[in-house]
């Protein structure tokens, strides 16, 4: 785990920021007027966020596809732990846009969409050419 952290550094990659926007934009379209879509909206939403959350990382922060395609899906899981807390506890959110956002019931579904996402950053990055986890990440110049 060491080892991992170690490899980690700080720097600016605008074509990470662009996948990061463009599904900003395609999240935010799912979230209204998708809102009549269903199971389009929820599942393949949150398929979606992680992907995104793994984009947003992958702007600042060069580091192997691994430990970013963790985090990415290990900040939805914490959501989704976090709905689970928020029932158990009678908890509720009095924002209407972050209940939007954030959820407010618990599912395993979407866990098994997070994890899909999770996959997908893995598939999206293989078939990119960038190696899971082979190579270290180039620094960014000053």
């Amino acid at each position: 785990m060491g080892a991992m952290i170690r490899v980690m550094r700080w720097r600016f990659d605008p074509l990470s920021l662009a996948w990061a926007v463009a599904l900003f934009l395609v999240l935010l379209l799912l979230a209204t007027v998708g809102a009549r879509w269903g199971w389009l909206r929820s599942f393949f939403g949150d398929v979606l966020a992680v992907v995104w959350v793994y984009f947003v990382f992958k702007t600042a922060i060069g580091a192997r596809v691994l430990p970013l395609a963790l985090a990415a899906l290990g900040v939805g899981l914490a959501v989704e732990l976090g709905q689970y807390l928020a029932a158990a506890w009678h908890l509720h959110i009095p924002n209407r846009a972050l209940r939007i956002v954030l959820g407010s019931t618990a599912d395993w579904w979407d866990v098994l969409a997070y994890t899909i996402g999770f996959a997908a950053v893995l598939a999206i990055e293989g078939l990119r050419g960038g190696s899971v986890r082979a190579t270290r990440p180039r620094a960014s110049a000053p």
